[in-house]
């Protein structure tokens, strides 16, 4: 049986996609209520503070979706940076195949909303730091110390972020295959 989809998920979906393509400031609720179908006074009972709060469930939202495709990755494979590499050029060939269309999932919003402080910015930063937690769990899994672990979960989520960044911006998936290509090198 097909649950009928309610109008609070309607309006996290349609302003996750939203804030991915126009970030936070340029994308407005009345636009959030009209690409939803969503009934205009379900924004206000459903969100009663507005457009951060809408923007927080988003956040948390495509932060879990994202953490679950970091999870199924990384279960490729028992060895860390074989595992890791998968990843990235699953996500390569996901970004070839949507033509890029996709967005970058939380990095528009963190920074257009990081100097402004408050609950959106801890949420995104809590959203970073959970896929950081994948890929030191993992690596510690492989028998990296925890120390070295945490910090090249940074580095690992930093350099794919980043390299997403530049493959949005390139049109192609050139960056994302060089940081796959690094990681064996960077695992040693």
């Amino acid at each position: 049986m097909n649950r009928k989809e309610s109008s609070r998920d309607k309006l996290i979906k349609t302003a996750s996609r939203l804030f991915q393509l126009q970030g936070y400031h340029g994308t407005g609720l009345n636009q959030i209520t009209k690409e939803s179908g969503a009934p205009k006074g379900s924004l206000y009972y459903h969100f009663p503070d507005g457009k951060e709060q809408l923007a927080i469930e988003s956040v948390k939202r495509t932060a879990e979706f994202v953490g679950e495709q970091i999870k199924k990755g990384l279960s490729t494979s028992s060895n860390a940076s074989e595992a890791i590499q998968n990843l990235i050029y699953e996500i390569a060939e996901r970004f070839e195949k949507e033509g890029g269309k996709g967005g970058v999932p939380i990095a528009s919003v963190a920074l257009e909303t990081s100097l402004m402080g408050g609950p959106l910015r801890e949420t995104c930063q809590s959203s970073y730091e959970g896929f950081q937690a994948l890929f030191t769990g993992k690596l510690i899994e492989s028998g990296f110390d925890v120390e070295r672990a945490t910090e090249l979960g940074v580095v690992i989520n930093s350099m794919i972020e980043g390299a997403f960044l530049l493959s949005f911006t390139m049109g192609n998936s050139e960056p994302l295959y060089l940081v796959g290509k690094q990681i064996p090198a960077l695992l040693k």
